[in-house]
């Protein structure tokens, strides 16, 4: 068995081939971070591919991404390795030293003693998936925030604008906002212009008086006449419709990289493709998993535990470790699964007339959902509400 241990770097990686015995059969030598290097590592360790082998590389921010998706496109095997195991390795050594070349025969050994992680193909798809999914969040935090900020500055300058659409955010509202910006400067547009802001956002489909209301609005208002406010307003539309088309591109990724990965937990009915992908690309492959209350345990939803002497608490929170992502997707999955899923409705309703506040309800309903997903994605099955009574 041979073991390629590779340190990563910025701009330089260094490398070092082991085989079974501790035999050093490449000496530690460094590449560069670009193609030449990429291609100067593949000629060195190529010959060690073709009888049994392990390449491995510590997971340590973003400068070996590039370096794991050449090697697995070289049909080479990888594993991932936690830096605490290379730290302990390192210090079982009687002399305290650390550099790039001894680092890379470290990871050789912790190769050798199989503490790593294996990666695949597949399961690189689920950390892009993480990305992408965990963007998606980003984007929408931001855009709530653009969107609370815009309703802050139309309190400002024409509180009563809210009360004359009868949906927030459409075309025609946003038009409007856009072009005039506040309730001095409709008061000052002539009807007309109104009137062709208005068809032209909404190609004519919204009603005709929309125009003569925010016109009559306007006049009684007691808007403020903010010059600032209504240049912030302005700009502020301007962001939030750059975010909405971002999030629109994003979506559509995340859709088209769920229906690659193709993964049973999209069979429950209610769980839809941004929230289906947070919670597979959150929890990583399934197999890490022994069971569903490791899974609980995971996503920081099991209940902690107090006791001291004789006292032992009936009652406590989640513990809330882990990734708060999958906690968001999970709790947004609860309402719809409730509504749409006959199963998860009907647990619902049952721990409701146990006496369960609407939350705690909830977080039953999530740890429910864990149990099914589990069982989904470790005997790779489609949904079944027969079989999740």
């Amino acid at each position: 068995m041979n073991y390629i241990g590779i340190d990563v770097g910025k701009f330089n990686h260094c490398c070092a081939v082991m085989n079974s015995e501790g035999e050093v059969l490449v000496e530690p030598f460094f590449f560069a971070n670009n193609s030449d290097g990429f291609d100067a590592l593949l000629h060195i360790i190529k010959p060690f591919q073709s009888s049994r082998h392990m390449s491995g590389l510590e997971s340590t921010g973003h400068y070996g991404d590039n370096l794991l998706r050449f090697l697995l496109a070289n049909d080479f095997q990888v594993g991932i390795i936690n830096p605490i195991s290379t730290d302990a390795k390192r210090k079982q050594k009687i002399r305290k030293t650390k550099n790039d070349k001894k680092d890379s025969l470290t990871i050789c050994a912790v190769l050798q003693s199989r503490d790593y992680t294996h990666m695949t193909k597949n399961k690189l798809s689920l950390r892009e998936g993480k990305q992408l999914t965990r963007y998606h969040h980003d984007l929408t935090a931001s855009l709530n925030q653009a969107k609370n900020k815009l309703q802050k500055c139309i309190d400002i300058v024409f509180p009563e604008y809210n009360s004359i659409f009868a949906t927030k955010y459409s075309k025609a509202y946003m038009a409007v906002l856009k072009e005039c910006g506040s309730a001095k400067v409709i008061r000052e547009t002539h009807l007309k212009h109104l009137k062709k802001i208005v068809s032209d956002a909404s190609h004519g489909k919204i009603n005709s008086d929309y125009p003569t209301r925010l016109k009559e609005s306007a006049k009684t208002s007691i808007g403020e006449d903010n010059a600032v406010m209504t240049l912030e307003i302005k700009q502020l539309i301007a962001s939030i419709e750059l975010l909405m088309d971002q999030l629109d591109i994003v979506d559509r990724k995340i859709e088209e990289l769920a229906r690659t990965l193709n993964s049973p937990i999209f069979t429950i009915p209610g769980i839809g493709w941004i929230t289906g992908m947070s919670i597979l690309c959150e929890l990583g492959p399934i197999d890490n998993f022994s069971s569903h209350t490791k899974v609980i345990a995971y996503t920081g939803l099991d209940c902690a535990v107090y006791q001291s002497g004789q006292y032992n608490a009936d009652k406590t929170a989640i513990t809330k470790r882990g990734s708060p992502h999958i906690r968001l997707s999970l709790y947004q999955a609860a309402l719809p699964l409730c509504r749409f899923n006959a199963t998860f409705n009907e647990y619902y309703n049952r721990k409701r007339s146990e006496g369960k506040s609407h939350r705690c309800a909830q977080g039953h309903v999530v740890r429910k959902l864990l149990r099914v997903i589990f069982k989904l994605l470790t005997e790779n099955m489609s949904f079944d509400s027969a079989l999740c009574k």
